[in-house]
């Protein structure tokens, strides 16, 4: 059996005995199927899940209750679009704890969690497109919902806002370790090439921009671009190229003293060709486990700005909002509602992190 000798070859074959890295991995792919597919996984596909049930708030995980579904009387958009991106206008679901067919439609008791007796209110046949008859509504209209992990303070579906959530983190994590590649790798390169003047300013932008606070940069960046789903990620990509830079540019300090770029001058290369085909490939490694680390810094940076008030904003469900909303809930006796995203938080930076320790292991050309 021929032996493999490319270095691609022999890091994926490490990568690939390192159980938690390839463990983490099919997670990850787990959670971008899942933010793909969030609202046809969801049960409660209205956008945003935003579907709300006031008498049934805070609810533990297993909950069950009988709700009456009326149809939206607005048209609702393409198949297409309510796969990937929800319903526009959900029909109203009444949550209730009993019905009875009456003359001209039905008339249902509105749950409630006080253990009282719930507000009578008629529903007429007119209000159900389905129902031919008074008697086909109980068949068409009112079913058992169970929440599998109970209702926010709202009486939202607290699994739906969750599944939708994960888009959140998994999109600032894309964008901004994108955005932070593209500044870092292009600065760190020609900080590292040039030296000189050119070296000189570019560290002094490098080290100004480290020795501001992290989060208090973003807060700044994003109080500038204001409140918002992508000002966020520009925010948070725009804080985190500067670790890159500093690699990048120590990386391309060592490597263009190696022969071939020597040769590749003697030959004629310009420095663009020379900086990009044969520097940069050579000087990839050290990014690549950053990268992983700095998916997993942006996660947490957008939770954090989320629970201050200033990442995503309501009703887009994000992991770091639900946290806001229902922190207090932890000394209220009803800790799972901060609890369960918090998990998911730390579920997501574990595998990011256990990716970058097994990048690291297999990259490492000492072994």
């Amino acid at each position: 059996m021929k032996k493999a000798t490319s270095l691609t070859t022999i890091a994926l074959q490490k990568f690939k005995k390192n159980f938690w890295g390839v463990f983490s991995f099919g997670f990850l792919v787990i959670c971008v199927l899942v933010a793909v597919f969030a609202y046809a996984l969801a049960p409660d596909n209205s956008q945003n899940a935003n579907q709300m049930h006031l008498s049934i708030h805070s609810k533990a995980p297993g909950f069950k209750v009988q709700l009456l579904t009326i149809p939206s009387e607005v048209s609702k958009g393409n198949s297409a679009s309510e796969f990937f991106f929800g319903r526009k206008n959900a029909d109203t679901e009444i949550p209730i704890s009993s019905f009875r067919t009456a003359k001209d439609g039905i008339v249902i008791t509105e749950y409630t969690s006080e253990g009282t007796e719930g507000l009578e209110k008629p529903y007429n046949l007119s209000l159900f497109p389905k129902a031919k008859t008074i008697e086909e509504i109980p068949k068409e209209y009112i079913s058992e919902k169970k929440f599998i992990l109970g209702t926010d303070k709202y009486g939202r579906d607290l699994l739906s806002r969750m599944l939708i959530g994960i888009r959140i983190s998994l999109a600032i994590g894309f964008v901004a370790v994108f955005i932070s590649l593209i500044i870092g790798i292009t600065l760190g390169a020609i900080a590292g090439y040039f030296g000189g003047k050119v070296d000189a300013a570019i560290m002094w932008i490098i080290n100004v921009t480290w020795s501001i606070p992290t989060l208090l940069l973003v807060i700044a960046i994003t109080l500038a671009l204001g409140k918002g789903f992508w000002q966020v990620f520009i925010a948070v990509g725009l804080t985190m190229w500067v670790e890159v830079a500093r690699v990048v540019r120590g990386q391309v300090m060592g490597v263009k003293q190696m022969q071939y770029v020597t040769a590749a001058r003697a030959l004629g290369f310009t420095d663009f060709r020379i900086i990009t085909k044969h520097i940069l490939p050579n000087a990839m490694a050290p990014v690549i486990i950053i990268s992983a680390a700095n998916f997993a810094g942006a996660i947490l940076i957008e939770s954090g700005l989320s629970f201050l008030g200033i990442g995503a904003q309501p009703p887009t469900p994000s992991w770091g909002g639900i946290i806001k909303d229902h922190y207090a809930y932890i000394i209220l006796g009803k800790p799972y509602l901060a609890i369960i995203p918090g998990l998911a938080i730390m579920s997501l930076v574990t595998a990011f992190m256990l990716i970058g320790n097994a990048l690291r292991d297999a990259l490492d050309v000492r072994d």
